[in-house]
């Protein structure tokens, strides 16, 4: 499976948890959402309504190797928080071949299934197209 060291990594993080403790690091990295940055407002962001809470991306490929993602997601959806932190940690300042690689459902391998339903889990898939899909349009 192709996917950048970050991303990885943090699916090596989630490999050595097991259980509920699968969602703890879930919300830890649903606290760890970067937030967005001043200049770059919510209503210019791309909304993802396959996500069940409301979750807007943004895809900056001006460097296409250094891409740069944000994400805006209310802290009462901890759950998209989490997914969109964990693209951010793996994906953010990646190139964009790197990121173009990515397996669609590498989020099987965090191991969130039997823990998640997948509507919820879809909505991290429905991230990365759109990402993949910004990417491809530049």
């Amino acid at each position: 499976m192709s996917m950048p060291a970050p991303l990885a990594e943090v699916v090596a993080d989630f490999a050595e948890v097991q259980g509920q403790d699968k969602l703890a690091l879930l919300l830890e990295f649903a606290n760890d959402l970067p937030p967005i940055p001043a200049e770059l407002e919510e209503a210019a962001m791309e909304p993802v309504p396959e996500c069940q809470s409301p979750l807007f991306l943004h895809v900056d490929a001006a460097d296409r190797q250094r891409v740069r993602l944000f994400f805006s997601a209310p802290a009462e959806a901890p759950t998209t928080r989490g997914f969109a932190s964990i693209l951010a940690a793996g994906l953010d300042e990646q190139p964009a071949d790197d990121i173009l690689a990515v397996p669609e459902d590498f989020y099987a391998d965090l191991g969130l299934a039997a823990l998640i339903s997948p509507l919820r889990l879809r909505g991290m898939s429905a991230m990365l197209t759109r990402i993949k899909r910004r990417l491809r349009a530049t």
